[in-house]
């Protein structure tokens, strides 16, 4: 009676269970009678977890955006430390400096890109992703309101999340500047999607081309190639594509050979204006070389669907040339978004969100931007000159000797990169420079008037940091190393001391390092910007471009995947398939 009473209960205390935890039980039963006591008390226990009340909730981070900068910062970011949540509308990461290559089949598409799910996998901690798009941001209530991207759950899709930290890393968009048609007929290249609309594209023009229907004048319209923007991408997508032309399709298309054309547009009056003149010198002569029709100094007013109207800026003459496609690259926007934003945090008169050197959003603290969505409003030195000052002066005694300026001259340094910068343009050695006067004496001492001076001219050295893969990346970097020590850095602060109030800053400030620029030029050729000042162009060149390319993929799958295409073209040439 007792066994059947207590198998009864076993049975009772069984249900809910899976077979295979029955089966453990039966088999621990056989061997001896307290094993079933025991299982059951663990069981109990772990359905019943002790929660600590102590322990404090982990803050929610909320992660917008899955390009270079926000993937950098998930990346060396300690999410055991937060609740980390990320909404981007792309669940993958690309390497957008190859995007030329693949609108020409140099590269495919699936060589530069990494699932997002692949990359916060490879974190100690837990990070959810949500593929949507970000609508809007309430920055008063910290929230942000979210779009499925999957457009199949109607009424269901849209969601909310909250923040304790909101990090902007969601890019930015085309400036078209609002010129008429521009939107209805050019391409963009700053994704995967518009690189793979590109090659298609080029397919098209050179099938329609080689129709018999089709007269010599209509032949030379589609196979008029128009790339408006002379910066690195434009540069680039020219050259990639005469190369596409020169060693592929006339092999294809024999027929049109002679009617291709490759017109680049410029509104300044060099291509390349960002690097150095012997870069662009080099460039322009190497394009006017392999047929590439360079036009510096042109506006485009209008674009339709079979011309391009541009007016010549030194004449004022307006002329309009047929085209077969036109691919716009002339620099970027904020997107409405961040433009929503921005007047909610008092920044509406804008062009572009500010941000100061610790990244944080200017107007809203718990608020940080990295990447192309944001510009870092450097603070000018001269708007704290009286506070700096009154800070070394110690003794107040209304001048400073070379021992007080030395006493802040490290904090100025890091507050201020300006100064550094300066001091470099001016070869001067060390600080001691700026104590001397007008005729090159030193002083022993130094009044506000004279410490102005010194330090007059150092704000002239503020520059906006490019809107780079190289600069986002270590943004993100950095934020997220701030980050990870926040607790830390809150009990000793690590940053320069505050000139305008007590204490030091938590963070150092970020500083951006530049490590160089490539432009590759096609023919196997390119041209690169080195660290120390140092300039490269040609074949040598390209070869170092490609070893910097491929080890600066995020994962060795696209790294063996990136090198096997570019063994691929060198075998058999680019594939023209239109698929």
């Amino acid at each position: 009676m007792k066994m059947g009473s207590f198998f009864m209960r076993t049975s009772n205390a069984l249900k809910g269970y899976s077979s295979s935890s029955k089966l453990l039980l039966l088999c621990t039963l056989s061997i001896s009678g307290g094993g079933v006591v025991a299982y059951s008390e663990s069981r109990s226990e772990s359905e019943h977890p002790i929660i600590d009340a102590h322990v404090a909730p982990k803050k929610k981070v909320v992660v917008l955006g899955t390009g270079w900068a926000g993937t950098s910062f998930l990346k060396d970011l300690d999410a055991s430390r937060y609740d980390v949540q990320v909404v981007s509308p792309r669940n993958y990461f690309a390497f957008t400096p190859l995007l030329p290559s693949v609108t020409c089949g140099t590269v495919e598409a699936r060589s530069i890109v990494e699932p997002v799910r692949t990359l916060i996998k490879k974190n100690k901690g837990e990070i959810k992703y949500w593929e949507a798009e970000c609508v809007k941001i309430d920055a008063a209530n910290r929230k942000v309101f979210c779009k499925d991207n999957i457009n199949n759950l109607v009424g269901r899709g849209e969601f909310s999340l909250d923040y304790d930290f909101l990090v902007l890393a969601v890019g930015s968009q085309v400036n078209t500047f609002n010129t008429p048609g521009v939107k209805e007929n050019c391409h963009f290249l700053k994704d995967i999607e518009d690189a793979k609309r590109i090659r298609l594209s080029i397919t098209d023009c050179f099938e329609k081309a080689v129709l018999p229907s089709l007269s010599e004048e209509e032949r030379r319209s589609n196979l008029h190639f128009v790339v408006v923007g002379g910066g690195p991408t434009g540069v680039e997508f020219a050259a990639e594509l005469h190369d596409y032309v020169q060693e592929d399709l006339t092999n294809l298309y024999p027929a049109v050979k002679d009617s291709v054309k490759i017109t680049l547009i410029q509104s300044g009056d060099h291509i390349l204006n960002t690097f150095d003149k012997r870069i662009s010198t080099f460039a322009e002569q190497k394009f006017s070389r392999d047929g590439i029709e360079v036009q510096t100094g042109c506006r485009v007013i209008s674009v339709s669907d079979k011309e391009i109207t541009m007016k010549v800026k030194s004449t004022g003459e307006i002329c309009s040339v047929p085209h077969g496609l036109i691919v716009w690259s002339t620099g970027i926007s904020t997107i409405p978004v961040i433009r929503d934003f921005m007047e909610q945090v008092g920044q509406g008169k804008r062009r572009v969100l500010a941000i100061d050197e610790w990244l944080r959003v200017k107007g809203c603290e718990n608020v940080y931007a990295v990447g192309d969505c944001c510009t870092i409003d450097q603070r000018k030195i001269m708007d704290d000159i009286s506070a700096i000052f009154a800070a070394a002066d110690k003794n107040n005694s209304g001048t400073l000797t070379i021992e007080e300026f030395q006493d802040v001259m490290d904090d100025i340094l890091l507050r201020y990169p300006q100064v550094e910068l300066f001091m470099k343009k001016k070869h001067l050695l060390d600080f001691t420079s700026l104590w001397l006067d007008s005729q090159g004496n030193e002083r022993k001492e130094i009044d506000i008037e004279g410490f102005k001076q010194a330090l007059s001219h150092a704000d002239s050295q503020m520059k906006s940091l490019p809107a780079t893969a190289q600069v986002a990346a270590q943004q993100g970097t950095y934020l997220a190393r701030c980050f990870n020590r926040m607790d830390q850095c809150e009990e000793n602060p690590e940053g320069p001391r505050r000139f305008r109030g007590t204490g030091r800053h938590k963070f150092l400030p970020f500083r951006y390092k530049h490590f160089g620029q490539f432009a590759p030029l096609g023919g196997e050729q390119a041209a690169a910007e080195l660290p120390g000042d140092w300039v490269s162009m040609g074949h040598s060149t390209q070869w170092l471009w490609y070893s910097v390319y491929a080890s600066k993929q995020v994962s060795w799958r696209t790294r063996v995947l990136v090198i096997s295409d570019w063994t691929r073209r060198f075998i058999f040439g680019r594939d023209s398939s239109r698929v």
